[in-house]
């Protein structure tokens, strides 16, 4: 089987990633027609041991599915997705468009069938209503019957295919969804007219079955288009990567520039990118000077330089000169093609409401197969000839579609839009959590702070020599950078800025504390870091110069060289991180929305207070671990709080984890390694402003659409009960009903 292709390791290097113990990947799915369609797929895989999660986006066709590999292969996903009639293939963004297009035009031509057929039905009834008020002979009243028997045929096989399909599959699963009673009223009907036809006995509505299935595939169709607008500006975000790259070698090789697939590149590989090409992958500039746009990535409009050494992300726009570059991570591994996973599987896990409007789907439609049952045996007994057609429109208008539809349209929009502006959900709870958060938590360093610190003062503690201080401060510096040099931490890279002209020596047994880090460098013990990490046994009476200089609004660090058994200060380091732009607005306003501000930092210096009390935040804990900064967080919890912690992800990964919802901020550590449950990405701190603004209408839209789409089916229930309401205006209502919960989600598109 060709399905069995897809467990080779080479084939799943392209679309199966690992999350933890789990695979995980992304899927187009093709056959997928209404929200019927997605419930059913998810829970025929659910019920398999080893699949932990499987999420379809109805809005963009695509399915998302974790699973343990030592119980379930992807091969037999795969399978099992094609026992129920629909079929499933890796994603691959050129193919899922070209597959989204031709199911449009499968479904127009399906519509255009109906609507002819529903036209040219309805032309041959009204020909035999008439003749009954005029007195029709019967040789012509079956011949018009016979004539709207051929000419519905092809409607009822042809265009409401995809209802009894959809039907089959659930019943094949042993399970019911919303075409079932759909699909029952169209056979129904359907039979009974040919019945009639055949024994000249009873009405035909052979009209009455086209324009029903016109109307239900109108409503559809304007349901699909809707969707699938919705999901452009994903599709905007998930930028068709080159196909080729200009291949110059791997590690400098400098061998003769050739062309080759861009999913062939590896780790080391030298490419050249030519002036306004897409950067392929991920890497680092060896040579050339680069200006590049990273909008379509982070939202940052303006051109931002790049110098050797220096990182360019794939999917950046290359707008000047050529430049060459030594790939860090291929195409199926860059930071783009993680935040395109990452937003897909954030459109693919729905949060509880969603999940409560399936059950309750689900729960309506097997309760209202039981009401036509009784409807019919009703009808049955008073009149006969109405049971039918009472029974048909029972189940047509109270078809729950709108209430499938109405939670996973407005966060698909909703979680679009926030893309837009750099606000990227990973994980469908948080359009839910942001709206209940009552406490906010913010990091410092590279949250509040912008994370890029410069070293503008070196002092000397006592120099033996005036004229050589220059050289002390010089000697300092390059241990002190060579005791950081590992790290990734903000001060780590301003040491290496601030020294990147002199000559290191090897740091040894470089060992990292709260506070700071202690190692050997030329043979001696040095600690760098806050004074209490720096010289934490020695009393300021004892020390032989003043810790640090400057004002609380810089941060200082301490050099100290173990003498004897005391560690004395050596030099003191001061450098200036400015707050960011957006901050103090951004918690000015989310103090006035209700929220309490906090700011927990490991930074024990004065500088971390001087910078919540000019941001005016309500509480102010610095010098903490990261385990305290985890207790902190449980202790609110405890008291009923939901918060939301934002960081930078350096040493935030367990807090980020352990908060109600994450955000980290998108200049942090490697997007791979982050637990949380959004992402900066232009870490503009208004985002996070902007995000619940929307979230809370979004929310509200949601409210709006389950309260109509409840209150329709239950108004509707009596009125078809009692035959007021006959099968084909059902049609209309059942589908009008669909469109506007669209239209009413669509309505976020304006925000």
């Amino acid at each position: 089987s060709i399905l069995k292709d897809f467990d080779h390791p080479i084939v799943q290097q392209d679309f199966i990633y690992r999350e933890h113990d789990l695979s995980c990947a992304d899927l187009s799915l093709i056959g997928l027609r209404c929200a019927a369609c997605a419930w059913l797929i998810e829970q025929k895989l659910l019920q398999n041991q080893g699949i932990k999660q499987v999420s379809v986006n109805l809005a963009n066709q695509r399915l998302w599915v974790s699973w343990q590999d030592e119980h379930i292969r992807i091969s037999e996903i795969l399978a099992q997705v094609e026992q129920i009639g629909y079929s499933a293939r890796p994603f691959k963004q050129d193919t899922h468009t070209a597959l989204l297009t031709a199911q449009s035009r499968q479904m127009l031509m399906r519509l255009g069938v109906a609507g002819l057929g529903a036209m040219q039905a309805m032309m041959y009834a009204t020909a035999v209503y008439l003749g009954d008020a005029s007195g029709i002979t019967p040789e012509f009243r079956n011949y018009f019957r016979w004539v709207g028997l051929m000419v519905s045929l092809p409607v009822f096989l042809y265009s409401g295919a995809p209802f009894y399909q959809s039907a089959w599959s659930a019943l094949r699963a042993r399970t019911i969804n919303m075409d079932v009673p759909v699909s029952i009223a169209l056979i129904i009907t359907f039979l009974a007219s040919l019945y009639a036809t055949v024994s000249h006995n009873g009405d035909t509505y052979f009209d009455s079955v086209s324009m029903f299935i016109f109307f239900l595939l109108g409503g559809r169709f304007v349901e699909v288009k809707a969707r699938q607008r919705a999901s452009l500006t994903a599709n905007d975000l998930q930028l068709i990567q080159p196909m080729l790259a200009h291949y110059l070698g791997h590690l400098g090789q400098n061998k003769p520039l050739q062309d080759i697939a861009a999913h062939d590149l590896s780790i080391g590989d030298w490419i050249q990118v030519r002036a306004g090409e897409t950067v392929p992958c991920d890497g680092l500039i060896v040579q050339g000077l680069a200006q590049i746009s990273e909008a379509l990535i982070t939202g940052e409009s303006d051109a931002l330089e790049r110098t050797i050494g220096q990182t360019v992300l794939g999917g950046s726009q290359n707008y000047t000169l050529p430049f060459i570059m030594q790939v860090t991570a291929p195409p199926a591994h860059s930071q783009q093609a993680l935040l395109d996973r990452l937003m897909n599987r954030a459109l693919a896990e729905r949060p509880t409401a969603a999940k409560a409007a399936d059950r309750m789907a689900h729960w309506f439609v097997a309760r209202v197969l039981v009401f036509a049952v009784l409807v019919f045996a009703g009808w049955w007994y008073v009149a006969p000839e109405r049971a039918v057609w009472a029974t048909l429109a029972v189940l047509v208008a109270t078809c729950p579609c709108a209430l499938s539809l109405a939670t996973p349209m407005a966060l698909t929009v909703a979680t679009n839009q926030m893309a837009r502006f750099g606000f990227l959900i990973t994980r469908g709870h948080v359009i839910e959590q942001l709206v209940q958060a009552t406490h906010i938590i913010f990091d410092k360093t590279g949250t509040l702070t912008l994370g890029r610190p410069s070293l503008i003062k070196q002092t000397c503690f006592n120099p033996t020599d005036i004229q050589h201080s220059a050289e002390l401060d010089a000697h300092y510096l390059s241990i002190a950078t060579a005791l950081e040099n590992t790290s990734n931490h903000p001060l780590a890279h301003a040491l290496r800025l601030a020294s990147h002209r002199l000559p290191l020596p090897q740091a040894h047994n470089v060992s990292h504390h709260t506070g700071g880090v202690e190692g050997m460098v030329n043979g001696r013990a040095y600690r760098l870091g806050h004074r209490r990490h720096a010289v934490g046994n020695v009393s300021h009476k004892t020390a032989t110069a003043p810790i640090a200089s400057g004002s609380n609004n810089f941060l200082n660090i301490v050099l100290a060289e173990q003498l004897d058994s005391t560690w004395q200060a050596v030099a003191g380091f001061e450098f200036d991180d400015a707050i960011r732009p957006a901050a103090q607005v951004t918690i000015q306003a989310l103090q006035q929305a209700g929220l309490t501000v906090y700011m927990l930092s490991g930074d024990p210096s004065e500088h971390a207070q001087y910078i919540g009390e000019q941001l005016g935040i309500n509480v102010c804990k610095t010098g903490l671990t990261p385990e305290q900064k985890v207790l902190e967080v449980k202790a609110l919890q405890q008291n009923g709080a939901q918060v939301v912690m934002v960081g930078d992800g350096v040493n935030d990964a367990p807090v980020l984890a352990t908060a109600n919802l994450s955000i980290a901020m998108g200049s942090g550590t490697d997007l791979a390694h982050i637990s949380a449950d959004s992402i900066l990405l232009n870490d503009d701190l208004s985002a996070i402003l902007r995000a619940r603004l929307l979230c809370i209408k979004a929310n509200r839209i949601i409210k709006q659409n389950l309260n109509w789409a409840i209150a329709y089916n239950i108004l509707m229930l009596i009125p078809a009960a009692l035959g007021y309401i006959p099968p084909w205006l059902a049609a209309i209502g059942m589908s009008l009903s669909s469109v506007l919960v669209v239209l009413n989600a669509m309505r976020l598109q304006r925000f």
